[in-house]
């Protein structure tokens, strides 16, 4: 063992062994079963639940959160399309503002151990299980002995999330339950602790399960009410008649008859006793299809900020407010990120970089994962736009200009594309090194008049594409009359096939564009 110091400054005993299988008082948790607190589950015992939680026991409503995740389909899809949406955003090690040449040798070290380890991304989608519940833990196993002189991780365990507690006086504090009153500390160096705020308060209450589990509870409510009411009314009344005298064994039968012959759709019955079936009995499902509808556009909303992108109601929707919704859950799924790269810099990064590190002498001077949530501009109206800036005298660093467009900057060695201009319609590139030179002639049209007469839409074409269009609005005037024909026409524009059209005229403005350009000097 060494003596080093964590994150905040303070120092300990570093062990690498696993705390929770060394720790006697601890032994117990590895052989506990979860309970299931979704069973029978009702207002109030919800809210005991939630009461619970508030006063220390996290662990029942951290059960609860994982019930409603396995037994709500609507709900699980909501949370995977978040944790996922993680899972896709690459990750670099930046060093510190201002490196130095060890500092930069360390964090490319850090880089190049995480790149090569297998546990990293199931550690990532582990750690968003805090999602639902507020909080993740995980335990880290470390390397018996120094691999290549370097300590380095083994793997990390993904840990029960009922093993943990908060004191009754520190309610922000996450410790390990081992029956006593205010539980144990989480050794440092052995934790990736990751929180996660759906809301502003206690620990106990920042975790979106407390606001997921009313309309969940609503919902299975609606769904049991609505299987009773598929049972009842969708099937037809069976009704059995025994004769004057029938012994009680004889009236058990008939009605063990009546009660199996639906499902078995057979049975037997004595002599003289009779089974009539009578029409089903009439009902209304809309109410509680409403309920479970309005249930899974909430949870829709707690999770992802809106319903466009997930559909619950099942209808189709605008593009335009679907392409805002889905702006809304990039703003979650960075907000998700940020909050992320703090609990992997403090629990990871810090670690190793701290039993690694040789430029390691500062805790405010680390290297840091970051996660890649920068978007490419477009790159046509991006050139435009910085080559306009340029001319009138902005002075703008190429650096910032590369990452706008994710485009890395060339080493002195890479082959770099060059576009040189050989006439009208002509597109070369040429990969230049630091040896030698490679020109690579990909299309050459040396006639644009020929080229834009070929483009430019004929009137046959026209017609072909408008005609169709116009058939069924002509038809309507024809048959129906001009104003039968004008309230179907808001119809028929809904359901008109427009595509071709927009083709042609694309075609049409760049040929109209083209021969612009092309007499501008003229």
């Amino acid at each position: 063992m060494s003596k080093i110091v964590d994150i905040h400054g303070n120092p300990f005993d570093f062990d690498d062994d696993l705390q929770t299988e060394n720790e006697s008082k601890l032994a117990w948790m590895t052989s506990r079963y979860q309970e299931h607190p979704s069973v029978a589950l009702s207002p109030m015992k919800v809210a005991r639940l939630l009461q619970e939680a508030e006063q220390g026991n996290i662990g029942s409503q951290s059960e609860l959160a994982e019930d409603m995740e396995e037994k709500d389909g609507h709900l699980f899809s909501e949370i995977a399309k978040r944790r996922n949406a993680i899972q896709e955003v690459d990750w670099q090690i930046v060093p510190p503002r201002n490196a130095t040449a060890a500092e930069q040798q360390d964090a490319e070290m850090l880089d190049e151990i995480l790149r090569d380890a297998t546990w990293l991304d199931d550690c990532i989608f582990d750690a968003t299980d805090a999602i639902l519940k507020g909080y993740s833990c995980q335990e880290i196993e470390w390397e018996p002995n120094l691999v290549s002189g370097l300590k380095l991780i083994k793997t990390v365990h993904f840990r029960d999330s009922a093993w943990f507690m908060t004191p009754t006086n520190y309610r922000n504090i996450l410790r390990l339950r081992d029956g006593s009153v205010d539980g144990i500390d989480m050794q440092p160096f052995g934790w990736i602790k990751h929180i996660a705020k759906s809301k502003t308060g206690y620990l106990s209450r920042i975790g979106l399960v407390r606001t997921l589990v009313w309309p969940y509870l609503y919902k299975n409510f609606s769904t049991r009410d609505f299987a009773e009411f598929l049972e009842i009314y969708g099937l037809p009344l069976r009704l059995g008649k025994y004769p004057d005298g029938a012994t009680k064994a004889e009236k058990d039968t008939l009605l063990k008859a009546v009660m199996g012959i639906g499902h078995n759709a057979g049975g037997v019955i004595p002599r003289g006793m009779e089974i009539e079936f009578q029409n089903a009995a009439n009902g209304n499902s809309e109410p509680f299809m409403t309920m479970v509808s309005w249930a899974e556009k909430t949870m829709s909303k707690a999770i992802l900020g809106g319903t466009l992108t997930s559909q619950a109601d099942g209808k189709t929707s605008t593009n335009a407010l679907g392409s805002v919704h889905n702006d809304v859950r990039k703003e979650i799924r960075n907000a998700d990120l940020k909050r992320l790269q703090a609990t992997l810099n403090r629990d990871l990064i810090y670690p190793l970089y701290a039993l690694n590190g040789k430029s390691f002498n500062d805790v405010r001077r680390l290297p840091r994962i970051e996660f890649n949530i920068a978007e490419s501009a477009d790159t046509s109206s991006f050139a435009d736009g910085i080559g306009k800036l340029v001319d009138i005298g902005f002075k703008i660093p190429a650096a910032w200009a590369h990452e706008q467009v994710q485009i890395p900057v060339a080493d002195k060695n890479d082959e770099i594309l060059v576009r040189q201009a050989q006439g009208f319609g002509s597109t070369m590139l040429s990969a230049q090194t630091g040896k030698k030179d490679k020109l690579a002639i990909l299309s050459v049209q040396p006639d644009p008049d020929e080229l834009l007469d070929k483009l430019e839409p004929t009137a046959e074409e026209y017609q072909a594409i408008i005609d169709p269009m116009l058939k069924p609005i002509i038809t309507a005037l024809e048959q129906e009359g001009y104003e039968a024909a004008q309230e179907k026409i808001a119809v028929l524009y809904a359901e008109l096939d427009d595509k071709g059209l927009e083709e042609m005229l694309t075609r049409a403005i760049f040929v109209s564009d083209m021969l612009g350009r092309l007499n501008v000097n003229i």
